[in-house]
């Protein structure tokens, strides 16, 4: 069994060696020995990381309803010296925490809201859900928030002994799945003043990237038609049907796909069709997705959705009104930062998997007849516009709106299984598991490194700030589509939650009386089937 104290003098040695030569290290860095204590302190944290993975997993609130999850965590970062204000840029459940004096200003995030209808039973390899239709983790949020923590305040420990001057400023990616926060921070000011900005995102692999990520943007908008009632049947021709012009719309949309780029991704879904079918609907709306790669883009479907449902109300003698529910901006990763943090994903390196972690993971491909790969073991490649290849569009994550604002990058971490499904629960069950603990372990390590490196490395930032400027915004400027009336939907998910939680906060993890979320489940790791 190796030791923490050898983990850290193997660290030591690594980031000296990194030093001499990583290609990249024509920067200046952080000296090592710095890096490895930040590393160490990550290292003395793994028990807080296992309890906060766990307990963010317990919570399992979507998106605008994350009370609990914030709650939990801004007490952990209070009781650690962090300044925090709650319900900034109007959205309840958002928050900064802020510890530091001067520059630079880092900024910290990570996303933590979970996914309707996805509950899962963590550490079973078979779908099995904890209370049905629930909300679950089933994109992992529960795992990244538990990495900034812990790498802030490492870093933080090494700042203080050291007299370093910064600032750190934690902050949530609140309703994400929904993408509907991130450009209302950036309106209200929360990035102003943020020299360098880090993100994570729970992955299969450990690594991060620069230049255009090849992600769509996105804009979230829900139409909404009003008719006039009347009799079905006795008089239906007295009636105006708002749910005819909603069809007629979508009709519409799906006729226009065929002479749309082949980047663009759109779909809705109807969130209100009327009440009884023997009434003509006098409201109906549908919520729709308008996705593509370059601002003027996704402004460009997103006017083409517009004319086309004021077609729509004319064509069925309905007025129509549309309400902006969310922004993303593409992603964009910044080269110099990129760099040095791969110099520290290189220099920490995969988490050292046991027999059971690789037996674990194929137990749940085997069972959910997903493709069988075991966990990585290696660092990939440096992600670089070259090596991505070109891209034929897809998700959106809004972590983009502070890419075009500040130098961001995102470093993505090990705590999930390969070929497990997006927004799926095969992707929920290891999310409360050794595996997801020890990804955000090596996660945090790397990140409170590039921390050190930022804090420590004027011409960093400097170069950063360069790259941002004359580069990144050399072609495209922010463009968001958000009117100043538009405002965080913050009713969303409301309704669900008044329903679950109650059956919920029974589940919720008690570290004070279980060592891990599965021992208080009665799940023996690496749980794996009988063999027949």
């Amino acid at each position: 069994m190796i030791t923490a104290a050898r983990r850290t003098k193997t660290l030591a040695a690594l980031l000296l060696a990194t030093a001499l030569w990583a290609p990249m290290a024509a920067q200046a860095e952080a000296p090592p020995e710095m890096k490895a204590a930040a590393a160490a302190g990550v290292e003395a944290r793994t028990k807080l990381v296992q309890e906060m993975v766990d307990s963010i997993y317990s919570f399992a609130e979507p998106g605008f309803q994350e009370h609990r999850t914030s709650a939990y965590i801004t007490g952990i970062l209070e009781q650690n010296g962090f300044k925090i204000e709650r319900g900034v840029a109007g959205i309840p459940t958002a928050w900064t925490a802020t510890w530091g004096s001067g520059g630079p200003k880092i900024a910290l995030g990570s996303d933590i809201d979970a996914l309707l209808g996805l509950s899962q039973v963590p550490g079973s390899p078979e779908i099995k859900p904890q209370i049905e239709g629930a909300p679950g983790h089933g994109e992992g949020h529960n795992s990244g928030m538990p990495l900034i923590v812990v790498a802030a305040l490492a870093a933080k420990e090494v700042m203080e002994q050291n007299n370093i001057p910064g600032t750190l400023m934690i902050w949530p990616g609140v309703a994400e799945e929904l993408l509907a926060t991130k450009a209302f921070f950036v309106r209200a000011g929360m990035f102003k003043d943020v020299d360098a900005s880090i993100f994570t995102h729970v992955s299969r692999d450990l690594g991060t990237g620069w230049g255009p990520m090849g992600n769509n943007g996105m804009v979230s908008v829900e139409y909404t038609f009003t008719g006039k009632t009347s009799h079905a049947a006795g008089a239906p021709w007295a009636g105006r049907s708002a749910l005819d012009a909603v069809e007629l719309m979508n009709m519409a949309w799906n006729m226009r796909r065929e002479h749309l780029p082949v980047t663009q991704r759109s779909h809705y879904v109807i969130t209100d069709g009327g009440g009884q079918p023997n009434i003509v609907p006098g409201k109906a709306s549908v919520w729709y997705y308008f996705r593509e790669q370059e601002f003027s883009s996704i402004r460009g479907l997103y006017e083409i959705g517009n004319r086309i449902s004021e077609a729509a109300a004319m064509a069925t003698d309905t007025q129509v009104e549309r309400k902006v529910l969310g922004y993303a901006a593409p992603n964009y990763g910044n080269k110099p930062l990129a760099e040095a943090a791969y110099a520290n994903i290189r220099a920490v390196g995969m988490p050292e998997w046991t027999e059971a972690d690789q037996a674990f993971a194929r137990a749940v491909q085997e069972a959910n007849h997903l493709r069988i790969e075991p966990l990585a073991t290696t660092v990939g490649d440096l992600s670089t516009p070259e090596n991505r290849g070109a891209s034929m569009g897809g998700g959106s994550d809004d972590i983009g709106d502070i890419m075009w604002n500040v130098p961001t990058i995102t470093v993505r971490f090990p705590s999930n299984i390969p070929n497990t499904i997006g927004h799926h629960v095969t992707a929920a069950i290891a999310m409360a598991t050794p595996i997801a603990h020890k990804g955000v372990v090596v996660g945090a390590k790397a990140v409170a490194m590039t921390i050190l490196d930022i804090a420590t490395t004027p011409s960093l930032v400097a170069e950063a700030k360069d790259y941002f400027q004359n580069v990144q915004l050399r072609d495209q400027k922010y463009d968001p589509v958000l009117a100043p009336t538009d405002m965080p939907a913050i009713h969303l998910n409301e309704d669900i939650m008044a329903r679950m939680r109650p059956k919920m906060e029974p589940l919720y993890y008690d570290p004070t009386r279980y060592a891990t979320y599965l021992d208080q489940l009665g799940i023996a790791y690496p749980n794996l089937p009988a063999k027949k």
